[in-house]
């Protein structure tokens, strides 16, 4: 009993320190520009895809992995090709590959190909919003636009542990996330219109309040949609993560998965606004 706290503290540390570096690194990226930011996108959806790939092959599932993982990768690059239509493009590619695959080999099922489009569509092009929004104003306010999307999902997700952790005592959803609460659900998404908010008083690409509002809540409905749906996913495995590769926080699907859904909505929203 008396090494609880400790042992709870050094976790605490861990995760801190490496989603510290993990935040750092990718908002170096986004400062740096679109180039930089297309290549950390596509790196980390390539890692979920893997991730996601790995599980489904330990299922039994034999998705093509090799047609999953170039597509993830393409996807959040393609808002740098002088193309029009790209996504589109790669998606019919995505399409004829798999068609091809699941005629000439006898051993690959319906389920297989399934997943094979399924991969890339869920970590590759939902990721791809990030490079869109980015790319849509390439200097500092474009910057600031991204970060304010991505910060926005990030800080969900933080208040929603916090308070949940603390006062959380209604659950959200016992069956899938046991942990996630009410409570936490509430603490998160009033952070996140909170983001948008200050992006509107800062004038940020001239988001208006009448927007702030209503986009926070649906970039953070979205980002808790996210989560739930990777939960959902990693119980049907039956494993607590999605890999190891971020001590402290599990697999890159594991931190990326609010992100997936509340950017892909972020961006969705900017567009239907006319704001990008």
């Amino acid at each position: 009993m008396s090494d609880a706290k400790p042992e709870g503290t050094s976790k605490l540390l861990v995760r801190t320190i490496v989603g510290a570096a993990y935040a750092v690194a990718i908002v170096g990226c986004l400062y740096v520009g679109v180039a930089a930011t297309a290549v950390v996108v596509s790196v980390m959806g390539t890692l979920c895809a893997w991730e996601l790939l790995r599980l489904l092959r330990g299922s039994g599932r034999q998705p093509n992995e090799m047609i999953a993982l170039v597509v993830t990768a393409l996807y959040p690059l393609l808002p740098l090709a002088p193309v029009r239509g790209g996504a589109t493009l790669v998606t019919a590619l995505l399409l004829i590959a798999c068609a091809v695959w699941y005629i000439y080999v006898p051993r690959v099922s319906f389920t297989d190909v399934a997943m094979t489009v399924l991969v890339p569509v869920y970590c590759g092009f939902a990721f791809s919003a990030i490079t869109s929004i980015r790319y849509s104003t390439p200097g500092f306010e474009g910057f600031l636009l991204t970060f304010g999307v991505m910060g926005s999902i990030w800080l969900n997700d933080a208040m929603a542990y916090f308070v949940g952790s603390r006062f959380g005592s209604h659950k959200l959803a016992p069956r899938i996330s046991p942990n996630k609460s009410f409570e936490g659900f509430w603490g998160g998404l009033v952070s996140c219109v909170l983001i948008w908010v200050l992006m509107s008083v800062l004038k940020v690409r001239g988001i208006k309040l009448i927007y702030a509002i209503p986009f926070g809540l649906l970039v953070g409905l979205a980002g808790v949609l996210g989560d739930l749906f990777e939960s959902r996913i990693k119980r049907g495995f039956a494993v607590k993560d999605s890999g190891s590769l971020l001590p402290g926080h599990g697999g890159m699907l594991d931190r990326s998965d609010a992100l997936l859904f509340g950017c892909m909505t972020a961006y969705v929203l900017l567009r239907l606004g006319g704001i990008l």
